[in-house]
């Protein structure tokens, strides 16, 4: 690979759709990245709801206390979130294909978000005790993921960024694609040949490319949709009906990831 590929971004999305908080060190339990999605919020029908319907969850900055999540919005309080409700009882959530055993939050936060939204809907959490496997089509038994779309990392390099933004007359940032790591040192999509990775002391397995939806069009700092990048990406990622940008990973042993942490390819597809 030439120069030395390594973690130069390491992001945790701990409310799903909303912003994302960037670490400098990321302890991984047997889901992913501690605290990645283990929260979302589902309309009346227990769906998940996404910057997909609502883009304004763009504009949801979330900050990671000691015990509990503080939640900010434009022209919105500061609402808490803490980490441990008490028995809240559990009922069942859909993600995609999934049905996911979630606890209600509390009435204060859903109405929070309600209003917020314009639109009636609950803000849940995914309980230790609710197991959520992974589509075993990729992954192996034992392999779990939280309220992510399917798993538990989303890897992206930053020549494949680069490479995209050479193409565009205006550049985007990282956070249009809501990775949770990101690779400095590697040329442009050599993630798409990776098979085993190591990142410091943590082995992955690299499982499926990432067919983007439309939340990349959604300017993360505006809530604002346009038709890029997903117009040039289809120009030359397009494979099948899908446009792939990234791939999703599922790491082999819990661990801790460290920013500068050697990314070391130990197969790929050659």
């Amino acid at each position: 690979m030439g120069s030395v590929a390594r973690l130069s971004g390491l992001y945790v999305y701990p409310i799903k759709s909303c912003g994302g908080v960037a670490l400098d060190v990321a302890d991984l339990d047997e889901r992913g990245i501690r605290h990645d999605r283990r929260w979302m919020l589902v309309d009346e029908d227990g769906k998940f709801v996404s910057q997909r319907t609502f883009p304004r969850l763009a504009l949801v900055r979330v900050r990671i206390q000691k015990d509990a999540l503080l939640v900010d919005a434009p022209g919105a309080p500061t609402l808490e979130v803490p980490f441990d409700s008490g028995d809240r009882g559990t009922f069942t959530a859909r993600v995609w294909g999934d049905a996911v055993e979630v606890a209600p939050v509390g009435e204060g936060a859903s109405r929070w978000f309600s209003k917020l939204l314009g639109g009636s809907c609950r803000l849940v959490y995914l309980p230790d005790e609710s197991i959520r496997p992974v589509d075993q089509q990729y992954g192996r038994s034992g392999n779990h993921v939280t309220l992510a779309d399917g798993f538990p990392l989303l890897l992206i390099s930053e020549a494949s960024l680069e490479d995209l933004n050479g193409r565009m007359e205006h550049p985007l940032p990282m956070d249009r694609f809501r990775p949770n790591l990101v690779v400095s040192g590697c040329g442009p999509f050599a993630e798409d040949g990776w098979r085993r990775a190591r990142i410091g002391t943590v082995d992955f397995r690299v499982v499926k490319p990432c067919a983007r939806c439309k939340i990349p069009t959604i300017n993360q700092m505006t809530a604002t949709a346009s038709k890029e990048p997903l117009r040039t990406l289809a120009r030359y990622r397009k494979f099948g009906s899908k446009v792939l940008f990234g791939q999703n990973l599922i790491h082999d042993t819990a661990g801790t990831l460290r920013l500068g942490d050697t990314v070391e390819v130990i197969e790929d597809s050659a």
